[in-house]
This record gives structure tokens, sequence and C-alpha cells, in this order.
């Protein structure tokens, strides 16, 4: 709560951990008034020199502690909500992604989603595509089912390379050099939609997908959950932590992960193992310290076969289509191993009621190996459409990201608006080794056997992949972003921010004598406007203008670098929260520009070249609740019309671009009894929708909408969880989209898992 003397303009912060104030009483020597900060004037009377509040309901907006431990158990109502900690239920109030401020959801002009840690264990979700495939303008694996990472599209455009950050810096996936975070340590997924270039420098302009990790804990508890279902899964997990020391200023947390067997592909394993140890260190109430530490190891092999349209999508000449089971690599030469370790700490410093730094700085480790047999359409020569015709594949990357971000944030009153600035200054150095060989190609010094998909046959390759790109690529940003959040009134609040990049871009080519590239160095600025105004009952309609900007990695076959990816958007909405209702509505609106985008180069499918202007526009609606007693529910509503604006080949102009459904519509609902002699039973399930797409640029080639139902059952007896979750449960047969009609991925088939869990 925030008390200013209108005289002197002097602002006094105060914590306030209850849940509602009395009887306050200000002598100023002159006129005063009390003000919940970001919130309207309620129950303020005055009388000469002093001020009176009735009861009211109080929500504190420190700027502090925001890197300190967290509760164990979710807030109950009242209650404050850390933005990095437990939720109550599937209503978010709070986020640090959006303006990297402790900022109210309903107070943030920017579509954004938060999905909480009741809602991930509700659906059980095993990774963080099935985690987001219940939020507005996202479309989970897009390539179909993929063990090895996650695929996403936000808003129509892909997130899975640039718009993936863990605690708020990048984990930039490129290449084969990608991460990917088990999804038990995270207490927090955060889908932010539309640009966020101003504050992070990177991004899709469709936005980006913040995971934030499970953090120390004030109080001391303890969890352990066990679990397994289908094609022989088995898997165990453990979370425990709470203070080190009597005087309180140590605190940690140990997560682990454990997971072993097989997948709806025949012989293909999904092995994985993840440990996560984090301390906090806080000797004053002003000083935080915490230490973010993971290692990671997956073991499994490529899920996403890459099957022709004809015997997917389409039956194929006989009538057939190809098993989901089919293990189109080979059960004999189908592997992929990542190893990847995160090391970092989040510092902050309260300096007085005005001003706080923060520094948030992680080193990130990534190493991963693939060797396989991709499909490659049908033999030519075979007319009964049964022979797959193969290449071999070989990868071995070895990724080292530094990041740090700088911030210092001020909050204050000039004498007419209420400010809060935030200054930036971040530095990412990227080094990536990529190395991928092949025998593809209109001469191959060797062949692949065809796969039958009548009898499908294990047989090793004749040679070794030739290498055909062998590169070192350096990639370096400095970035300085400004932007103030000024409350104009109590109501209406203006959002103004700004960046400057820096950025180089340098690929060593080893493969041709160590030749260095035409590198490049860019800079860009961007910026964001925004309006929002919060009517008393809830209601808060804003509008944003917003400018992207993200340096392009990696080279095309001439082993030219690219130009800078630049986009802009156009925002308008609506969020609706009444207070004490429950529930949390977001209805927006919007209007994307991308330009420079890359695409698969007609010539040869292993590089990309640079074509002209994609143009999304659409709307989404998002609900959260919680609501009556016991019943969770998240639902979203999204369609859009992508089109191809600017582009060499003139027929192509206003045509959609492949793997992308442009409509799509999901509910998922969680119930549990809290009277009776059913108090702890609970049930629930999903219905997820997904629009048709093409699987071809002249748009001839039509990939077919579809729909699935989730379930899932529990009771919570004690301290004990009983839980069984089925994705896909009528086990429909569907492809989640083609790349080309050579290229279509099935998806997730039906999977049972069953679960054992107790907390102490």
């Amino acid at each position: 709560m925030i008390i200013r003397n209108s005289h002197r303009g002097a602002i006094r912060t105060l914590a306030l951990t209850g849940a509602s104030l009395f009887v306050l009483q200000a002598m100023a020597g002159g006129t005063a008034f009390a003000q919940q900060a970001n919130t309207p004037n309620r129950g303020v009377s005055a009388n000469g020199g002093s001020v009176q509040l009735d009861e009211l309901s109080v929500e504190s907006r420190s700027v502090g502690d925001r890197y300190g431990p967290v509760s164990s158990e979710r807030p109950g109502p009242g209650q404050p909500e850390n933005p990095n900690g437990p939720i109550d239920g599937f209503v978010a109030k709070r986020s640090v992604t959006a303006t990297k401020t402790n900022t109210p959801l309903i107070e943030t002009p920017q579509s954004i989603s938060v999905i909480g840690r009741q809602q991930l264990d509700a659906q059980n979700a095993q990774n963080l595509a099935q985690a987001t495939q219940y939020v507005a303008g996202t479309y989970a694996s897009p390539f179909g089912y993929d063990t090895r990472l996650d695929y996403f599209l936000l808003r129509g455009f892909n997130a899975s390379d640039y718009g993936l950050y863990l605690n708020g810096l990048q984990t930039l996936n490129y290449g084969f050099g990608y991460f990917r975070y088990n999804t038990f340590g995270l207490e927090r997924v955060e889908v932010l939609r539309g640009p966020a270039s101003v504050l992070f420098g990177a991004g899709s302009p469709g936005g980006i997908i913040n995971q934030v990790s499970k953090r120390p804990t004030y109080d001391p508890f303890g969890y352990v959950e066990v679990g397994g279902g289908s094609y022989g899964q088995k898997y165990a997990a453990f979370d425990f932590g709470g203070p080190a020391d009597k005087e309180g200023h140590w605190f940690y947390r140990l997560t682990g992960y454990g997971r072993n067997g097989g997948t709806q592909i025949d012989g293909l394993p999904d092995n994985s193992f993840s440990i996560a140890p984090s301390f906090t260190y806080k000797p004053d109430g002003a000083t935080t310290l915490t230490v973010l530490t993971a290692v990671q190891r997956d073991t499994t092999g490529v899920s996403a076969n890459f099957l022709p349209y004809f015997g997917s999508v389409r039956p194929q000449a006989l009538g057939l289509r190809i098993l989901r089971s089919t293990n189109v690599g080979d059960a004999n030469l189908n592997t992929f191993q990542r190893d990847q370790a995160f090391l970092g700490y989040q510092f902050e410093h309260v300096f007085d009621d005005t001003w706080t730094v923060r520094q948030n700085l992680r080193y990130s480790f990534g190493e991963s190996y693939q060797n396989s047999f991709i499909a490659n359409g049908y033999d030519t020569t075979d007319t009964t459409q049964t022979q797959l015709s193969r290449y071999q594949f070989l990868v071995k990357d070895r990724v080292n990201i530094f990041q740090v971000d700088n911030q210092a944030e001020a909050r204050f009153f000039d004498g007419f608006f209420r400010h809060d600035v935030l200054m930036g200054l971040d530095y990412k150095d990227y080094r990536l080794s990529d190395n991928q060989g092949t025998n593809f190609g209109a001469n191959p010094f060797y062949t692949v056997p065809n796969l039958n998909i009548i009898a499908p046959t294990n047989g090793f390759a004749a040679g070794t992949p030739g290498p055909y790109l062998v590169n070192f690529d350096t990639f370096k940003q400095l970035g300085i972003y400004l932007q103030d959040q000024i409350k104009l009134n109590d109501q209406l609040t203006l959002l103004l921010g700004g960046r400057q990049d820096f950025a180089d871009n340098r690929v060593t080519d080893k493969l041709n004598n160590g030749l260095t590239s035409n590198g490049r160095s860019d800079n860009g600025t961007t910026y964001r406007l925004a309006l929002i105004y919060n009517f008393d009952y809830g209601l808060a309609p804003y509008v944003s203008y917003s400018t992207s900007f993200q340096p392009q990695l990696g080279t095309d076959i001439s082993n030219q670098t690219f130009r800078p990816e630049t986009g802009k958007q156009v925002e308008g909405g609506v969020k609706f929260e009444p207070p004490g209702q429950g529930y949390f509505l977001t209805l927006a609106g919007f209007d994307i520009h991308r330009k420079n985008t890359l695409t698969a180069d007609p010539s040869n499918p292993f590089f990309q070249v640079q074509l002209g202007e994609v143009r999304s526009t659409g709307f989404e609606a998002q609900l959260q609740a919680t609501v009556l007693d016991g019943l969770n529910v998240g639902a979203s509503y999204t369609i859009y019309g992508l089109t191809t604006e600017r582009d060499s080949n003139p027929a192509l102009l206003g045509k959609v671009p492949v793997n992308v459904p442009e409509n799509f519509a999901n509910v998922f609902v969680d119930y549990t009894i809290p009277f009776g002699e059913l108090r702890g039973f609970g049930f629930g399930g999903g219905v997820r929708y997904v629009g048709r797409s093409f699987a071809d640029q002249a748009n001839l080639f039509r990939v077919p909408d579809y729909v699935l139902f989730d379930a899932q059952v529990h009771y919570n007896w004690d301290r004990w969880r009983f839980q069984v979750n089925a994705t896909n449960i009528a086990d429909r047969r569907f492809v989640s989209s083609c790349q080309t009609t050579n290229a279509c991925f099935y998806g997730q088939a039906r999977q049972v898992l069953a679960s054992i869990s107790y907390k102490w």
C-alpha cells in the first residue's frame, strides 16, 4: 500500500500482509490521502489532517523480495500472490513476464495466460506442449508427437526457436542445439502473446513462453510421486525444501524426476532424468540472492515421422494408411540423446522506498546427438506406394549461452502522476558448434534400404553420413531498455517502453577451410505504447502498439547470414475480473505484420531462405476460473487469418503458410467434491478442437480438422493423492500438420497414466 503526502509529494511504502486494514490515521501537516497501489480508492474519508480508511481488501504490490523464497502452499483468499510462486486454483493474479515488474494481470495491457502448478498437476502435463494445449493463441505440437523437444505456434508464428524462456532468460533453440526443461520442475508457465522485444530483445512477434522454475520455500515441506502407464512408462519424482538454518537466512529446495519406458513408436524409448538444486540467501529484509541450477539427460529417438500425405492424411494407392506405431527411423538405428545444465542466480536489493536493483544471470550448456533414418516420400518406381525411401541423418551439436539482465526499478510520485520506471541493460553470448551429416542427395555415396509400410524390416545403412555443414556460430547481443508505467489517475495507466539493441552474428565454416562467412552487425530500435483503463467493477479495456526485432542465426545455402526479422502489432482487448467472483476473462483482437521471414529453401530442404512478409489478423478469448467450491476451468478460443503478403513467387501471395491451423478451441474442467461422504473425490477432462491446415504452399492439399478428448479422475485422502489421466481417450488417429506433401506428422495416440503422491 502507498501512503502519499500530497503537500510534499513524499511516498512511503508499507508492507501489509493481512487481508484487511481497519483504521489508519496519518498526520501530515496538510491535506493527506491514502491510496492502495494500482487500485481505486475505496471507503476513504478525510477530516482535517487525518485520513480514515474503512475495512478494505489489500493486496500488496511490493517491488522487493521478488527473487526470494516462496510459500510451498497456494495463497488463501485475500492473501497476496507472489508472481513467481504458487497460484490459488487456476486463476493467477500477478506476473512479471509482461512488464518485468510485479504487475497485476488486470492492469497489464497485453494478452497473457498463466498456467500454475495446480493446473499442471490436474492435467499431469508431461511436457511443455501438454502444459499449453488449453491456452489461447497457442498451437502446441504442430509437428506431431515428438519426444525430443516442444514446438509451438503463437498467433500463427513459430515460437520454439527464439520464443522460449526460463526464468526470464532466453533458452535460444537453434539448429539441433535445443533445450527442454522438465515440467515437474516448473511452478508456472506464462504465455505472453504479441511482441516482447522491448523488454527481452528477442522472440517471435507472436509472443513468448516463459517457464518459471520452482524455488526455495519459507516453510518446510516434502513431496514424492510415482506413476506409470501406457507403453511401459514408469516415473518417480520428489520435491522438498524449506529453511536451512534457525536464523531464517538460508532456504533450499531440491527437485528430481526420472522416467523410463517406451512410446507409441515401436522400439523407441523415452527416458529422462533431471535434478534441480536451488538455495536462497537472505541476510536481511532488503537483500536476496537465489541460486538456480538444473542438470538433465534425455535419451530417446525421432518419433515425429516424416510421412507422405497419401498414407497419413489420405489413403495411399492401395487404400491403406501407415500405422502410427511404425518406426520409420528403424528400431536398430534411431537415437537421440541430450545432456544439458543450467547454472545461474537472481539477485535483488531494495535501497529504499523508491529504488530496487536486480541482476538475473545464467550460464546454459547443452550437448545433443542424433543418428537416425528419415523418410523421404515413396520410392518413385513404386506404383503401389508401399516402399518409403529414406536417408540417414547425423547431428552432433554443442551450445553454450551466457546471459545477464541488469535492472533498476524506481517507483515515485512526480507531483502529478505515479511512476513505475524500469531501466535495464542485458547481454547474451551464444556459441554453437553445429555438425550435420547425411547421405541425402542426387548422387548419394551409399543408399539406405527402403521401408515396406506393410511389413517393415530393420536393416542398417551401408555407410556413415558425410558432413554437409560444419559451422561454429557466435552471436552476441547487447540491449538497453527503458519502461515507464504511468498512473495518469487511479484508473488510467499509460505504458511507454523503448529499447535499443546491438547484435553481432558470425559463422565460421569449418567444412570449407575455416572461412568466415559474411557475418553481420545489426542494430534495431523497438518500442511499445499501451493504455489500460480499470473500472471499479473489474472491467479493463486496453489498446497497445508494439514492435519486434529478432536477429537471425545461421546462413543460407550460399553461406550468407540473414537480415534481422522485424514485426509490428496492434492489439486491442478487454479484461474482466469482477472482485471476489473467482474468474478472469480476456478478449483480444490483433493485427501482426512480420518481415524477413525464413522458409525452407525449395532447392535444398536442409537450408532456409529469407522471403517476404506474413500477416496474422485474428481474435482470441481466454477464461480461467476457480468458482463455486472445488471447480476449476480453463477454456480458450482462437481464430485468425494468416496470409503471405510478399514473396519471391507471386503465385503464393494471399496463400496460407503450411503447418498452421487458423481456428482452435478447447476447454478443461476439474472438479473436486468438497464435502460429504465423497469428499476429496474429483474428476474432469477436456475437449480440444483444431481446425484445418494446408500441406502445400499453393493450398491444394488440405489437412482436416479434428477433435480430441481428455479425461481424469483423482482422490485426495489426508496427505495422499491418487490420480489417473487419459490423453486422447478415444485414441483418434489424426495428423497435426504437414510441412510438405512428403512431411506429415501424426499426433499423440491415447496415453493413460496413473500416479500416487504423498505430501508432508
